[in-house]
């Protein structure tokens, strides 16, 4: 097996709070290879915008209590590198982001071309004109309607979609190897979502881009991905080929997840699949499995003894998992009773 893009090993970072110090994200594991689309899914609060920013090292410093792991990118720690040497050489020229919220991650007070002329001069030491130039090329790949017009636009100008589209152009502008996508598409209706998808899989065809797309829509990261890597709790617990995890699940949370899922070919007025309890409080992590309380199939061994990812002798997927055999998940065919109002006298 070739030398993967990106390998993060053992990756733990803990945050101080006023509660005391939060184990955000607890011995994280993950492989990325040369044009491969990573998922990185999970419901919110497991871990996973964490695990995306702590790549980039674009966490806030001063509330880091303790970190840990070795973040590798092309035989180089990315966590061994000062914060000018990332700035210098690799956020934006050889890894890139895009962010959750469009409508926000712009600079309201800064037309479209000079946010865009701006990483193209600082890394590529080119003129003005050449980086406008440059702006408007970037701004054609990404679909936008008159780029060159919209050179001249501020943010608030712009549509969700199109703004995205930008932010998508500038995460592009200095070629980067690996783009991270932290929910690009929780903002926008589904129509745009699915034009703001397809643009991935061109740009990955197009320029042989890998792309960790962090999600918590287990259909987008079905459809979309390669690989895939479920987080709960700060933690993997499982990962593997995308079908492999989403059809033959082995954690019972995968399991569950995945049948929490609505379809489009459900009935009128199904129930939708719930995940009973809350996840564990991350100020006072549990000792054994973080899954245990919630879990439909939890032995005595959960309570004291965290799983290990163990791969499956049949699939190429691991699940951290002491237990990990199918859950059977509630019938979805019952039907939500029908909704009473009552009307109280004044």
């Amino acid at each position: 097996m070739s030398a993967p893009l990106l390998e993060v090993e053992g990756l733990e970072m803990h945050f101080s709070t006023a509660r005391g110090v939060a184990q955000v994200i607890n011995g994280v594991d993950l492989r990325i290879g040369e044009g491969e689309v990573h998922g990185l899914v999970g419901e919110s609060g497991s871990g996973k915008s964490v695990t995306a920013r702590s790549i980039l090292g674009i966490l806030p410093q001063r509330s880091i209590a303790h970190r840990a792991g070795r973040i590798g990118y092309r035989g180089r720690d990315l966590a061994a590198l000062s914060e000018k040497e990332m700035r210098q050489e690799i956020r934006g020229q050889q890894i890139a982001m895009v962010f959750q919220d469009p409508m926000t991650a712009l600079n309201p007070v800064m037309r479209i071309g000079q946010q865009l002329a701006m990483p193209i001069r600082r890394h590529r030491g080119v003129s003005k004109r050449e980086a406008l130039a440059r702006a408007v090329e970037l701004l054609h790949q990404v679909d936008l309607p008159d780029p060159e017009g919209r050179l001249r636009s501020f943010p608030h100008e712009l549509s969700g979609g199109q703004r995205q589209r930008v932010m998508i152009a500038i995460a592009l502008a200095c070629d980067p190897q690996l783009l991270i996508a932290d929910e690009p598409t929780t903002a926008l209706d589904v129509t745009v979502q699915a034009q703001i998808l397809d643009l991935f899989d061109e740009l990955r065809e197009e320029r042989g881009l890998a792309i960790l797309l962090v999600s918590h829509d287990l259909g987008l990261i079905a459809e979309r991905c390669d690989q895939v890597s479920v987080m709960y709790a700060g933690e993997v617990v499982e990962r593997g080929g995308a079908r492999d995890v989403f059809e033959h699940g082995r954690h019972p949370y995968t399991r569950l997840l995945e049948g929490a899922r609505p379809r489009l070919e459900d009935p009128p007025h199904t129930v939708l699949n719930t995940i009973s309890g809350r996840a564990p409080n991350l100020v006072d992590r549990p000792v054994g499995c973080p899954f245990r309380a919630r879990c439909p199939q939890a032995l005595d061994v959960c309570a004291h003894v965290r799983p290990p990812l163990t791969a499956d002798e049949g699939t190429l997927s691991a699940a951290a998992c002491h237990n990990p055999t199918s859950v059977d998940l509630p019938d979805p065919s019952t039907e939500r009773p029908e909704p009473t109002f009552e009307v109280s006298p004044r």
